[in-house]
């Protein structure tokens, strides 16, 4: 039979472009092939040789007429909502016409030829995931018995059993009935067509290969896992790249994906001490001391201080009432009222005069003897006690002489006993001279004694 032979090898060909997920939305296309069965006999039909509908229904060994081959080929196309259309063609070979209604005997021709194709709409009953597949179909065709053809109106029962998401193995019967009137001699006529085969879903496009279709797939370029529609999870945090913000590392999904080695409510990546656990205001660092000021940037952890002073306690280091950063005296016991410093009192500025005066220059000159270093020096010592005091060098001669030689010789004693006390130690800023010439004597110039009490240095407090 050449239209067989020609028909195997279409098969052979549509098997070979076929890959191999059940017919859907994915794998819209499906691709059957299989063998087929016809059974004119239960058909309720006109012709005497036939009996009442489904009649020895299942009688294979008297009334199917079937070709030992891939007899039949069918492509389908998934449509949607379970609908799917179906286009087939079959082949076969007609011994089998029913049997005698007088005897009972099967009734058969010699070798006829029959061929068919046909189109059907059918709906799936399978739910989501099942290997279960029932369907419906009705559509119609046309079938010629030998070069006599006929078309038919059919409706279909059939079963996938899906073996692989995209492998099924396929049962269905189909009830073609013929649309003109039959007169012997006439073929074909009402029939069964029963088939059974291998069913090929395939045509799902998967552009990343992880097993997700495009359609499905959330993350169609990148390879990713069918539990999250296709997007990657690197970290394997249940939380996908695209909203993980730590997609390298495993997190939690409070954190958007990142982790929180510490337990502090700070993830790691907002937290400048990822390993320590701290607090959320201070971004993750602790603070051992509750001042406010990281431990890392904390001069005292452990000692509450203001930040102004790098997290340490202002100290009073010479114990007189007044903080250290307040006391322009820190390491001289003073008074409040004098910023921490100490006050030069009566007694010491009498102490003071007291040595002044006894320094002594050689006559008419502002050199200082050198048996004057001794109270200089005494001198030096109260001036040190009172760091931030200023005084006034202040230089006094008799009335001998002439005023203006008087005024001169006071200012160069005065400044030489000023530079003295700079030279050894006390600040230049500290210290002003002055003289006063005979201006203000304390004694009368009249008498040795006087005069002598006359020519004197003060050092004087500058208030």
């Amino acid at each position: 039979m050449k239209h067989l032979s020609r028909f195997l090898v279409a098969s052979l060909l549509v098997l070979g472009f076929s890959t191999a997920n059940a017919q859907d939305e994915n794998n819209p296309w499906a691709v059957s092939i299989g063998i087929n069965a016809v059974d004119i006999f239960p058909t309720g039909g006109d012709l005497t040789s036939q009996g009442e509908i489904f009649d020895e229904f299942f009688n294979a060994s008297d009334h199917w007429n079937i070709l030992p081959s891939v007899s039949k080929l069918s492509v389908g196309r998934y449509i949607g909502s379970g609908f799917a259309f179906t286009a087939a063609g079959s082949v076969n070979k007609i011994e089998n016409w029913g049997e005698n209604p007088v005897t009972g005997e099967s009734i058969t021709v010699d070798d006829l030829s029959y061929y068919a194709v046909d189109g059907k709409i059918s709906y799936s009953f399978r739910s989501s995931s099942s290997w279960f597949d029932p369907y419906l179909g009705i559509g119609g065709g046309y079938t010629w018995i030998d070069d006599i053809g006929t078309g038919t109106l059919n409706g279909s029962l059939g079963l996938n059993l899906w073996l692989t998401e995209n492998l099924a193995f396929n049962l269905q019967t189909t009830y073609k009935h013929v649309l003109e009137d039959y007169e012997m001699g006439d073929y074909p006529p009402t029939h069964f067509q029963h088939s059974a085969g291998l069913t090929f879903a395939f045509g799902g496009k998967d552009s990343d290969g992880d097993g997700v279709y495009d359609k499905d797939d959330e993350c169609p370029d990148v390879p990713g896992l069918e539990e999250f529609n296709g997007c990657p999870d690197t970290d394997g945090d249940g939380i996908t790249d695209a909203k993980d913000e730590c997609p390298d590392t495993a997190g939690t999904a409070e954190f958007n994906g990142c982790p929180d080695t510490d337990g502090d409510g700070v993830p790691d990546p907002k937290d400048e001490c990822p390993t320590e656990a701290g607090l959320a205001n201070l971004n993750g660092c602790p603070d051992a001391d509750g001042d406010g000021i990281a431990d890392g940037k904390d001069g005292c952890p452990n000692e509450a201080g203001p930040a102004a002073n790098n997290g340490c306690p202002y100290q009073d280091k010479d114990g007189d009432g007044v903080l250290d950063k307040d006391d322009n005296c820190p390491d001289v016991a003073g008074t409040v009222a004098n910023n921490g410093c100490p006050e030069v009192t009566e007694e010491v500025q009498k102490t003071l005069n007291e040595y002044a005066k006894t320094i002594l220059f050689d006559s008419g000159k502002s050199t200082i003897k050198e048996a004057s270093n001794k109270v200089l020096g005494d001198i030096i010592g109260i001036l040190k006690e009172y760091p931030t005091a200023k005084f006034t060098v202040e230089g006094h001669t008799d009335s001998v002489g002439s005023a203006k030689l008087n005024q001169r010789l006071s200012d160069s004693r005065a400044n030489a006993v000023k530079n003295y006390l700079t030279e050894n130690g006390i600040d230049q800023f500290r210290l002003s001279a002055v003289g006063y010439g005979e201006d203000r004597p304390i004694s009368s110039n009249k008498t040795r004694k006087g005069r002598k009490e006359n020519r004197r240095v003060e050092i004087n407090l500058v208030k």
